[in-house]
């Protein structure tokens, strides 16, 4: 079964700083006990990053010019055109925003919890995961084909996700050009 999100009917919350707010589009197994949250943050002004100890995050930006993001020993430059950049959620890095706001797909995963990570979606490519909690973030229109049948339809901004996609054969497949989309992924320690 395909559960589907769309931004649109999910509730900004804002910052405590106020330099942006987040919609969270998945947190499992629950909100209060998240072994995997995946969310949307737009970023509209320059700050600091909230700190997450004992997490993985991933961070992809899906519309705007993009944004740097600086740590004491590296800084990484991101578009939309970039890979997801995965650091550890202590890190907390210092944003600083390119030319505008940006949105971007945020994913963070504990580390105690299991395993997972983001990547980059392309049209027609399959892709095959032992995970058995899968998704697919889509910027523009979209279908989501498993096991070569049309498994749902995905309107701009949204998540489809399962916790029993585990070997399936997924697919995305879009006629819009501008169409950017990542796969996420989530195995539980105890499955490693």
């Amino acid at each position: 079964m395909i559960d589907v999100v769309s931004l649109d009917r999910v509730a900004a919350q804002p910052w405590r700083n106020a330099g942006g707010f987040t919609r969270e589009l998945l947190a499992w197994p629950s909100a209060d006990a998240w072994h995997l949250r995946a969310s949307v943050a737009d970023i509209t002004r320059d700050g600091d990053f909230s700190r997450f100890d004992g997490i993985d995050r991933w961070f992809a930006v899906i519309h705007g010019a993009g944004v740097v993001l600086r740590f004491p020993a590296q800084r990484a430059a991101l578009d939309v055109d970039s890979a997801p950049f995965h650091f550890d959620g202590a890190a907390a890095p210092y944003a600083e925003l390119l030319d505008g706001a940006t949105r971007d797909l945020n994913l963070m995963i504990r580390r105690d919890a299991g395993n997972g990570g983001m990547q980059r979606a392309l049209p027609d490519d399959e892709w095959i995961s032992a995970a058995p909690l899968r998704a697919l973030f889509v910027t523009q229109p979209a279908r989501l084909q498993i096991d070569d049948a049309d498994a749902a339809r995905l309107p701009a901004g949204s998540l489809a996700w399962s916790a029993h996609a585990a070997r399936q054969r997924w697919r995305v497949q879009s006629d819009d050009d501008a169409l950017v989309a990542h796969w996420l992924w989530f195995k539980p320690a105890d499955q490693t």
